[in-house]
């Protein structure tokens, strides 16, 4: 346990790039935390850091150092939990990574909800898709991930995978508010706002499209779902966005969702995901069943 610190030193000035960043963030000099990264270097026989003009980077041997140290306060952080769980205390913290889309309403609800029974559990919710999301679970930055698109690689343990239609969001007094459901091709025939090409509902709807004899062509295009639902707010436009980004009872009174009509075969997932030779802590392994319940209950997530 003792080694903790040193870990912790060593993790921070590898995230910061910068011995003195990461001094500012430790609340200790400069001076001394070089001083504690030389020790370690003498004792190891190796360095560390390679020593750059404008700040440090990780050496080949640092780089193999950090993801044990990683793991080591992973480990540190998972018996500290269930300490606290013993002891009756009900302390912990979740780290989640997810898309764009969760952020709204369905992780507001289910953090308050989770906090309700363990008021002491504090969270870090961070936007990240794809190999950013992997990053964030191989780092330990996050605890799970909730993300629009399935992790391929082995090293990683998928909880559950939750189909998601797509609705197409439109001002109350849009012509195809009227309908129940509405077809892409009648989507067509109005500005598009939609969101960029990186963004999964983006990727779905050009797949699909591409058996239209039209494009999409967007009349906007921004990585915001807020600026889109605004454009549309007062316009003839239409957005996207995943059915759990728009619970119906949330939206604005000037705005109506309807579901897009596409094949089954054309909806993407979310799924909820951990590093998989990973035992989390307490307070995230609750917080996974309890997200894992409301996406079967809800949404008829398959394990």
């Amino acid at each position: 346990m003792r080694n903790l610190q040193v870990y912790r030193y060593v993790d921070a000035i590898a995230r910061a790039g910068s011995i003195r960043k990461a001094a500012e963030q430790l609340s200790i000099t400069p001076s001394a935390l070089n001083r504690r990264i030389l020790a370690l270097e003498e004792e190891l026989g190796v360095e560390v850091f390679d020593r750059l003009g404008r700040g440090v980077r990780l050496s080949t041997s640092g780089e193999l150092l950090v993801d044990m140290m990683r793991k080591h306060l992973a480990e540190a952080k998972l018996l500290s939990s269930r300490i606290a769980d013993l002891s009756g205390l009900r302390r912990g913290h979740v780290s989640v990574a997810c898309s764009q889309a969760v952020l709204p309403y369905f992780l507001p609800s289910q953090i308050k909800l989770y906090q309700l029974q363990f008021p002491q559990v504090t969270f870090n919710i961070m936007i990240r898709d794809g190999e950013a999301a992997q990053d964030a679970l191989l780092s330990y930055d996050a605890d799970l991930v909730i993300v629009f698109e399935p992790l391929q690689s082995a090293q990683f343990h998928t909880i559950c995978a939750v189909p998601q239609p797509i609705q197409a969001l439109m001002s109350r007094d849009h012509p195809l508010a009227q309908q129940d459901a509405v077809r892409l091709s009648d989507c067509l025939d109005y500005p598009l706002a939609l969101p960029s090409r990186s963004y999964a509902v983006r990727q779905i709807l050009d797949s699909y499209a591409a058996r239209l004899p039209a494009r999409l062509e967007p009349s906007i295009e921004a990585e915001s779902y807020v600026l889109l639902r605004n454009f549309v707010a007062d316009s003839q436009a239409i957005a996207f966005e995943l059915a759990i980004g728009l619970p119906p009872e949330k939206l604005e009174a000037h705005l109506v969702s309807r579901p897009l009509q596409v094949p089954r075969s054309a909806f993407g997932s979310l799924y909820l995901a951990q590093l998989r030779e990973r035992t989390l802590p307490v307070a995230s392994a609750r917080f996974a069943q309890q997200l894992m319940h409301e996406f079967e209950e809800t949404w008829g997530a398959q394990a």
